[in-house]
């Protein structure tokens, strides 16, 4: 029996309405949800119920994730929103209309190298922006690299990693994340963002020969080969990549981080470069089978240290220096292998068994000694020291402070109680009993009283805006709409008051958001007096329409335009009809009577029809009418013609019957007399 989703339909803040679920992860369930406020859709991540109801978790899911909200940068995907509804954690993200670079390669294989290249090289961009603000992915993979439908990169996930590295142990994480996972991180060393570095380095080598540098059966497998193996040369799986982009592969992949590129810009600078001239050769290619640091040998249980060893000179007269590359008497390239400390020269199958004996042992040693200290080793307990009011300057003088634990510095806040640069927060708390291997605190630093000043917004997207402004800094916002040809529709153009000026809680702000680029255009023309035919070539020229409809005038020539619905000068897109009143000329006369004509020698008499249009404004409908002869019947301008007049004539001692409608009523009817 299939059960029904908790959270569908359901209203967070009563903001965000989740609509369906696209999503499963190791923490969170994703769903697509649409923002009410904004009126757009969006992804959802909810954290899991059991992770929900780990109060630590919960504090530093909520850190982590406000801390990568601060990110903006088109390869990384934006963080909306960081809330709570009741006892719900959830972030608000973009949703990504695409698929994972993972599912990308799985469905193109091996990918040439100019479409690797320019994956990597967004893929960088967006690492460079995050680490320049301190903050490191530690989970960089192809499944949390999105590719949308243009062909551009979105980073995923950062700082999730963080979080769920203290919730499972290696042999739990997934196949996914070990493949990509860098030496220091697999042997839980202290990681920064070269570790990254690492991680892009393995999906570049994915992306170029089409293959894993490192596989197993299991994760623990794969972690060991990443600590103690050396992959294949990408050219000798895939001969069409180029030197320099091979050189980049491999300098980014050095198990030594030290030996890789100094930081992500460094690593970006060096792809840029190679764009710009793919048949170079770095001048500092690395190959990392000449790694500086030596191989690591895990010791037998109760098994005595091995001696210093001092060069010395085998039986075949070759001096041993440290390297891994030996020369015999004539010259001849002899390998060697380290077993247990000591050095054996082998014959090249010996060489490859002694290799695979030496790699089946270290496995076991490593499983046997991480089952004993699961099992046997009792669990040590220790007390969480008190930081608050320390600074890090003070806890780097006296080590003793900290003891056995280490920090881990969170974010910045202001805060009335410590002074700037003092510990004001820290996670666990102080005399908190933890066991063994949680031995990190993060700690939050004081930023000192908060001083209210306006912040520069140009450029944020409005809901990014209106959560700072509004929420974090408690001021009232008001918006205004302009049409921008240089930026993006829903961002800031600009805003009032300046940057810097001292503001108070509740005090308004004006921000103008961008309605994108403005259609562009035409002016109406006059077209009132000219020949229908002048006027339909003039709103073909324009991109204009008309409806015209045709009635009797005695003002207006046959042919003549009389009236238009839109008046001249205003702008309007291109498409727009606009409806023409066009004249037929005057109504035809009565027919001739049959009865011989009076002869007078009276002339006839002139009279003057006004109507008083002094109680309406703009176009009006009128129709003036004497006796059965209509005198007007058309639109007429009271701002811009003022009151109605025309002269009649008739025969002396005629008595006429004057009528005047007026949009379609009658307004005054009264006798004429001649």
């Amino acid at each position: 029996m299939e059960h029904k989703d908790p959270y569908i339909g359901k209203m967070l803040d009563n903001r965000y309405e989740i609509l369906e679920r696209i999503g499963t992860g190791g923490m969170a369930i994703v769903y697509k949800a649409k923002c009410h406020r904004l009126n757009r859709l969006v992804a959802v991540k909810i954290l899991k119920s059991d992770l929900a109801q780990d109060e630590d978790f919960r504090r530093r899911f909520n850190a982590e994730s406000q801390a990568v909200a601060q990110l903006s940068h088109p390869n990384i995907v934006s963080v909306y929103d960081v809330s709570k509804g009741g006892d719900i954690e959830y972030i608000v993200m973009e949703l990504i209309d695409g698929i994972t670079l993972k599912q990308y390669m799985e469905k193109r294989g091996q990918l040439n190298w100019r479409e690797s290249l320019h994956f990597i090289t967004q893929i960088m961009r967006g690492l460079s922006h995050a680490h320049s603000r301190g903050i490191i992915h530690r989970d960089i993979k192809p499944h949390n690299i999105l590719v949308l439908r243009d062909g551009s990169i979105k980073v995923a996930d950062f700082g999730i990693a963080r979080l769920t590295s203290s919730q499972a142990t290696l042999t739990q994480e997934a196949i996914g994340s070990v493949h990509y996972i860098s030496p220091e991180q697999a042997k839980g060393s202290h990681i920064d963002g070269r570790s990254d570095l690492y991680s892009v380095g393995v999906m570049l080598y994915e992306m170029l020969t089409g293959r894993l540098p490192f596989e197993g059966e299991t994760p623990v497998l794969i972690a060991i080969q990443h600590i103690n193996s050396i992959p294949i040369q990408p050219r000798e799986l895939n001969p069409d990549i180029p030197v320099g982009l091979e050189a980049i592969t491999m300098k980014a992949m050095a198990p030594n981080p030290n030996q890789r590129y100094a930081s992500a810009q460094d690593m970006l600078d060096a792809v840029t470069e190679f764009q710009k001239n793919p048949d170079a050769v770095p001048s500092d290619t690395i190959r990392i089978d000449n790694i500086e640091e030596p191989t690591r040998v895990i010791p037998v249980p109760g098994a005595r240290e091995p001696e210093q060893q001092q060069p010395v000179s085998d039986d075949t007269g070759v001096l041993y220096d440290g390297d891994d590359e030996y020369y015999d008497e004539e010259g001849e390239r002899t390998e060697r292998i380290k077993l247990f400390g000591g050095r054996v020269k082998l014959p090249p199958i010996a060489v490859a068994v002694a290799a695979i004996l030496i790699f089946v042992v270290g496995i076991v040693i490593f499983l046997f000694n991480f089952i004993r200290g699961a099992i046997f080793a009792p669990a040590k307990e220790y007390t969480v020291p008190n930081l608050l009011g320390y600074t890090l300057e003070e806890l780097e003088k006296d080590p003793s402070i900290l003891g056995d634990f280490t920090i881990e510095v969170g974010e910045t806040v202001f805060n009335e109680e410590y002074e700037k640069d003092q510990i004001c927060e820290q996670t666990p708390e102080a005399d908190e009993k933890v066991k063994d291997g949680k031995s990190t605190i993060t700690v939050t630093i004081s930023g000192g009283t908060e001083e209210l000043k306006m912040i520069d917004v140009t450029g944020w997207e409005l809901e990014r805006a209106l959560k700072k402004l509004e929420e974090d800094m408690k001021l009232k916002v008001v918006t205004e709409e302009e049409y921008s040809s240089t930026t993006e529709e829903g961002y800031i153009i600009s805003y009032t008051p300046q940057k810097d000026t001292e503001l108070e809680e509740g005090d308004e702000v004006t921000l103008v958001v961008s309605k994108g680029k403005e259609n562009q255009k035409v002016a109406v023309g006059n077209y009132v007096d000219l020949s229908l035919e002048q006027v339909k070539a003039q709103l073909e020229l324009q991109g204009l329409k008309a409806n015209v409809k045709e009635y009797h005038s005695d003002t207006y020539a046959a042919g003549k335009v009389m009236w238009q619905s839109i008046e001249k000068g205003t702008m309007v897109d291109p498409g727009t009809t606009i409806d023409l009143q066009v004249s037929l000329g005057p109504e035809a006369t009565q027919p001739p009577v049959t009865n011989p004509p009076v002869v007078t020698t009276d002339a006839p008499v002139k009279k003057t029809i006004t109507v008083d249009l002094s109680d309406y404004s703009g176009t009006i409908d009128l129709k003036v009418t004497l006796g059965s002869t209509t005198v007007f019947d058309g639109k007429w301008n009271a701002d811009e013609k003022g009151d109605f007049s025309r002269e009649v004539t008739q025969s002396p001692g005629t008595t006429k019957r004057v009528t005047i409608e007026i949009n379609g009523e009658r307004v005054e009817s009264y006798d004429l007399e001649f």
